[in-house]
């Protein structure tokens, strides 16, 4: 219920794009009935040549009307993102997927772009020309997978439908973090051309209770060599616990596949998910591997943006610290943190604010911890230092532009820059000591003209082309090229993505602020 609470969760967040573009009306279902008499008798002319070779009943494919092909399946539609659903028409495939592989590798570099690139990801829209999508489609769920978006793309490819091998393996693997694997099991033991994977056949058929077949099977994969010697030995472990209790701990592989990962449970060997890749960390949602282990998954997704701050706040408060050091004095602190605010002291809530700030900077959680909470620091008689902590708490948080108000008349420079940025205005003064102030600064001082190349492509039906590019140029100006952090956010407004823009530079400079006082 937790993966399922995330994934109305994610598709709530996605709603602040759709505000900054206006978008486009979406165009309703249309549901026709009419009467189609049983016989229908016609006469030919008497020199016709025959026009059917059979009598037959053709085949006829079914779509409902408007339906997207299985390359343009998604969860956000055009009404909730903003975005049209011409998207990546106009773009090729192959150009697509280009752009999107540097993003898969690693996370955009602040959040803001976290959120876009995952709209991206989850947004309907039409395949690129001259393909079915099939093969970006691929790609966008092994990229919401590598970024732990994994019950959202579990939910992108039950949308999909029929499921080709290829895409059966990618189900099966997000199915198997979020325990959901049985129908996918019963499916497979129904039609096995899905999968010629050994490894999932046995696991499957074990599922239906079939042993026979899931050992006679094993034999024939060990006979012909078509288990890996890792597969072959955690299988037999499996399916024979007697030998499985007479032989030492086996090994785990450094990256196991999402199988390999549920048979080490199986045989009583689980790993730990904290040095895994960033998917298996929603395992341990359920807290059923203990507190901290959850609280480690936990810390993990809202980094990577795949979980809200309010599902991370219920893991720190779930109970009292067990221990010291590490994370416990993250949990602990946050904890005075709440307290203090219910009790609306300020000078407690001060000491705990200037506590909890640097344990929430050292996570990479500022983002999360702002969203929570920002607004409630506001108009409190803070000391001088929490003072300032709010204000950038504020301007990290969802509601960055109507808090700027309360920052009008402040004399900190940095702050005063941050919030003309906040406002969409240009900054007056550039504080020395501002990370990017010259790239920042010069984006918000004249109307916003995306470089030619970029400005041409939403008219050329490859806005999702550009935008992934664009998160990537972002990334290179962030490392230190101030040409590209300029040249990122100016095409994000030109785009109309004003919003978005804001918020990235907000957070760029504030955390990179922060990362110079660790």
């Amino acid at each position: 219920m937790r993966i399922k609470a995330a994934l109305i969760w994610f598709l709530a967040g996605a709603i602040p794009v759709a505000a900054q573009d206006g978008p486009l009306s979406a165009i309703d279902w249309l549901a026709v009935q009419r009467e189609i008499p049983s016989v229908v008798a016609i006469t030919p002319a008497p020199n016709e040549a025959p026009v059917a070779e059979t009598a037959a009943v053709p085949d006829i494919e079914v779509q409902t009307l408007n339906a997207p092909s299985v390359g343009g399946t998604g969860l956000l539609p055009s009404s909730i993102t903003g975005l049209p659903p011409s998207l990546w028409r106009g773009s090729t495939e192959a150009d697509v997927i280009a752009a999107l592989e540097p993003l898969r590798r690693g996370k955009p570099a602040v959040p803001a772009l976290d959120t876009l690139l995952h709209t991206l990801l989850l947004a309907e829209a039409d395949p690129p020309q001259a393909s079915d999508g099939k093969r970006l489609f691929e790609a966008r769920i092994d990229a919401l997978y590598d970024h732990g978006l994994v019950a959202p793309a579990e939910a992108m490819v039950d949308r999909a439908g029929d499921l080709t091998p290829t895409l059966f393996q990618r189900a099966f693997d997000l199915a198997l973090l979020t325990g959901s694997d049985e129908a996918l099991c019963q499916r497979l033991n129904e039609n096995p051309s899905l999968s010629r994977d050994l490894s999932t056949r046995i696991w499957c058929a074990t599922r239906a209770g079939d042993f026979s077949l899931a050992m006679t099977v094993y034999q024939t994969g060990v006979t012909l060599a078509q288990l890996s010697d890792t597969d072959e030995e955690l299988l037999l472990r499996f399916l024979d616990p007697e030998y499985a209790e007479q032989v030492d701990p086996l090994r785990p592989p450094v990256r196991p596949t999402p199988l390999q990962f549920r048979l080490f449970e199986a045989i009583g060997e689980a790993l730990p998910t904290a040095p895994l890749p960033l998917p298996f960390a929603v395992v341990e949602l359920t807290g059923d591997a203990g507190w901290r282990a959850q609280l480690q998954a936990a810390e993990r997704l809202a980094r990577a943006g795949a979980i809200d701050g309010n599902q991370l706040l219920g893991a720190y408060t779930q109970q009292m610290r067990a221990a010291s050091g590490g994370i416990w004095d993250r949990v602990e602190a946050l904890q005075r943190f709440e307290t203090a605010l219910t009790t609306g002291d300020p000078g407690a809530v001060s000491s705990s604010l200037e506590r909890v700030w640097p344990q929430m900077r050292n996570a990479g959680l500022l983002v999360p911890f702002a969203n929570l909470f920002a607004s409630r620091l506001q108009g409190l008689p803070l000391s001088s230092r929490a003072a300032r902590i709010a204000a950038y708490a504020a301007l990290l948080s969802d509601d960055y532009e109507a808090l700027a108000g309360n920052l009008a008349d402040t004399d900190d420079p940095q702050i005063a820059f941050l919030a003309a940025i906040a406002k969409g205005q240009a900054p007056q003064t550039l504080p020395p000591d501002m990370p990017h102030r010259r790239s920042l600064a010069d984006t918000w001082q004249a109307a916003p003209v995306a470089p030619p190349d970029m400005a041409r492509m939403p008219g050329q039906n490859r806005l999702g082309e550009a935008l992934l590019r664009t998160i990537d140029t972002f990334e290179n100006g962030a490392n230190g090229n101030s040409a590209d952090l300029t040249s990122a956010l100016t095409t994000l407004r030109a785009f109309g993505l004003e919003d978005t823009a804001r918020r990235s530079a907000l957070q760029l400079a504030i955390l990179d602020l922060e990362r110079a006082r660790r």
